[in-house]
């Protein structure tokens, strides 16, 4: 595999740095430049931009190939559910898939949430992960009827408070929202979801469940196997 960083004269620590920092936490272009340079990197946002563009497809591309391939996801409950996002003051929805255990199966976005929207996301969703055994969703028709297109109506459950964990992953995005004064196109908006979905997998340690001694042992884990990434 070619080296991504052969033609920068930055070290790609300090790439992978900024590039995770922009996508792991609700920071702007701006904020990542001014805490670079308390660390005495000398950079512009315009730079930061442009990393973001160049390496944030390409770390999300390995930890979704690494996941997919050794399935570190669960197919026994999907959560499906869909959230509205303005572009350029037009109405977009944004869909989302998550296993019962929170990892972010799929991001997708459509201009509509009619049954062809939803019948597009379940099959790329289905592509990649295959056929999960139930599938938790709200009460809006188009789920109903493209699942019964797909053949799993059987496998489909709605209620009060089922589907929390769905509604629960898109808070990330608001605040990312909130942050970048909303998306301009649907294509960033489609490329930031997918990519920030990944990291989000990746750092998604479940601290709830373990020991303070655990869980940095887990943390230490992930930010070790972050800086392997596209090395």
């Amino acid at each position: 595999m070619r080296n991504p960083f052969r033609y920068f004269k930055t070290s790609p620590e300090i790439i992978r740095l900024a590039v995770m920092m922009y996508i792991r936490f609700p920071l702007s272009l701006r904020n990542i430049e001014d805490l670079l340079h308390e660390r005495g990197i000398d950079i512009t946002h315009e730079t930061v931009r442009f990393w973001w563009n160049r390496f944030g497809p390409l770390f999300a591309k390995s930890i979704r190939r690494g996941r997919v391939r050794n399935t570190n996801y669960s197919n026994w409950t999907w959560h499906l559910d869909e959230v509205f996002v303005r572009i350029n003051g037009e109405l977009h929805y944004l869909w989302r898939a998550v296993d019962h255990e929170g990892e972010v199966l799929e991001a997708f976005i459509t201009k509509r949430r009619d049954r062809k929207a939803a019948l597009k996301f379940l099959r790329k969703a289905m592509k990649r992960y295959g056929r999960p055994d139930v599938v938790v969703t709200d009460r809006l028709g188009s789920y109903k009827a493209a699942m019964r297109e797909i053949g799993n109506a059987g496998r489909q459950e709605t209620g009060r408070r089922l589907n929390n964990r769905a509604e629960n992953s898109h808070q990330p995005l608001r605040g990312r929202e909130k942050v970048m004064t909303r998306f301009r196109s649907m294509r960033s908006l489609q490329k930031f979801a997918a990519v920030q979905s990944s990291i989000h997998n990746h750092f998604n340690l479940e601290r709830h469940f373990y020991r303070r001694e655990e869980f940095k042992e887990n943390r230490t884990q992930a930010l070790a196997e972050r800086h392997q990434l596209a090395a």
